[in-house]
């Protein structure tokens, strides 16, 4: 074995123990990069969160910006990072600086800098041998690491949800522990059974507690509340509406009051924030999807009213509703909710072929990441039964949409679509055998719940992917 050899096994080694994104079994397929680049990117630019916070961005963005091959660009963040930790923490930075060292240790060690390499190495095993517990179970790793799993993929919000609980466990009263594992719960909870003392719910209680003016939290308790009971929704109101005077600005905040007033009828109140929010973050995928949410609501109680003009306004509404999503499928590769709703509304304009072609590359894309096929399996369901008159086919897919995401908004909708096509058969001829197979599969695979529909939340990306939550409480404004 040459020296050289030599000395790379023996870093490799040494790398392998750290604490830092590239030993946290984060996998480059599971990541949406352009899309994360963005999102830290305008983080960044807008200073949300703390100093701190943003040193944690910039650690973040340096493991993105290496994973993009652009590795000078990474070491400069990772200095941003050490140097906004320095500033604000001073002799008391070490544990906030392990998981940057790490990082620096890493990428060095990539660059063939391995005199830099063993330099950072030299200095996290001083850091170490000044505590008495390992890396792993330091707080401020722990709670770096649950960020980094909450931002890069929703793939991750279990481990960010064990994480930040480990977190809070070892420092209770720390409010960014706190708010982590609230956002953590809060995603994780989707595609389940809503309940009023759910975890998510009484962990954003504490985080509220801990910090009354984390608005972020507070528009979330919001959300959830009034997803899961009517009873709660002045609670709710006055939470959203709290939220709303504290961070008047705040884009993260505007975004999900904008969803709030969406769902409660109020779409142009909606329209109007989430203009707002975009101003300050124009690279956002969530927010045009929720914009172009706005005009599809819009459109659709336009099309319940008969006035000269209407069809006219209706028009408008579709081609703003396909404005931003356009915007936002451009913005976020792979955003299935958005490049399904998009095919969705080309067969509404009778642009078939475009139509058949976007939910061709939306199947594929879903395909491959195993991402929401459910989804697009009920979207073009209802193409085919509306736009291309094929209910045989429609049919075919609400089944599938069904068997695939049975407790789902969309599958519980396929449901209540092939429950309404059965019934129909059955009034021209009780005895029609397509309409008892269905009637039967819907039976086997749901066993006849069709009663709460409050009971189930939306299957969706974050997005922040918070920014794929997207769909949430989507099943009650259209129930």
């Amino acid at each position: 074995m040459s020296e050289m050899s030599s000395i790379q096994d023996s870093l490799q080694s040494k790398l392998d123990q750290l604490e830092c994104h590239f030993t946290w079994d984060i996998k480059k397929d599971d990541l949406l990069l352009t899309n994360i680049l963005n999102r830290l990117e305008e983080q960044v630019k807008l200073g949300l969160g703390m100093e701190l916070g943003v040193a944690r961005t910039h650690c973040s963005l340096g493991y993105v910006k290496f994973l993009l091959g652009r590795k000078e660009e990474a070491l400069t963040h990772l200095l941003k990072s050490e140097t906004l930790i320095k500033e604000n923490l001073g002799v008391n930075s070490d544990k906030t600086l392990i998981v940057t060292y790490g990082n620096f240790a890493w990428i060095n060690y990539h660059m063939k800098n391995y005199t830099e390499c063993e330099s950072y190495l030299m200095k996290l095993q001083k850091i170490n041998e000044t505590f008495s517990i390992e890396p792993s179970s330091v707080p401020e790793v722990l709670g770096e690491k649950g960020w980094a799993y909450l931002k890069f993929s929703r793939k991750y919000y279990d481990k960010a949800a064990e994480v930040f609980q480990k977190a809070v466990e070892l420092d209770p009263e720390n409010s960014e522990w706190n708010a982590g594992y609230a956002k953590a719960l809060y995603r994780t909870e989707t595609g389940t059974y809503c309940f009023v003392d759910s975890p998510a719910i009484k962990q954003l209680r504490q985080t509220i507690d801990i910090d009354p003016d984390d608005d972020a939290s507070t528009v979330l308790l919001g959300l959830k509340l009034l997803l899961c009971s009517k009873v709660l929704k002045n609670e709710s109101e006055k939470l959203i509406e709290r939220a709303l005077k504290g961070s008047p600005e705040h884009p993260h905040v505007i975004r999900y009051v904008g969803k709030y007033f969406r769902n409660q009828g109020s779409v142009d109140r909606s329209i109007e924030l989430l203009s707002t929010a975009l101003e300050t973050s124009p690279n956002s995928g969530f927010i045009h999807h929720q914009l172009a949410m706005c005009y599809k609501t819009k459109k659709i109680n336009l099309q319940k009213e008969k006035w000269e003009g209407n069809k006219y306004e209706v028009n408008k509404a579709r081609n703003q509703c396909i404005y931003y999503l356009e915007k936002a499928t451009s913005l976020k590769a792979s955003f299935v909710f958005a490049m399904s709703e998009l095919a969705l509304q080309y067969g509404e304009k009778r642009n078939l072929p475009k139509a058949e072609e976007l939910f061709d590359r939306t199947f594929k894309a879903a395909r491959e990441k195993s991402d929401n096929v459910h989804v697009v399996h009920y979207h073009y369901a209802e193409f085919q039964q509306y736009s291309n008159r094929c209910e045989e086919l429609a049919v075919e897919h609400y089944k599938e949409c069904l068997k695939i995401g049975p407790h789902t908004s969309e599958g519980y909708r396929s449901a209540k679509k092939l429950k309404n096509i059965a019934q129909r058969y059955i009034k021209d001829d009780p005895d029609d055998w397509k309409a008892n197979e269905i009637l039967g599969f819907i039976y086997h695979m749901k066993e006849e719940m069709f009663g709460d529909t409050k009971s189930y939340e939306a299957t969706s990306d974050n997005e922040e992917d918070d920014e794929s939550l997207s769909n949430l409480c989507e099943i009650n404004c259209k129930i």
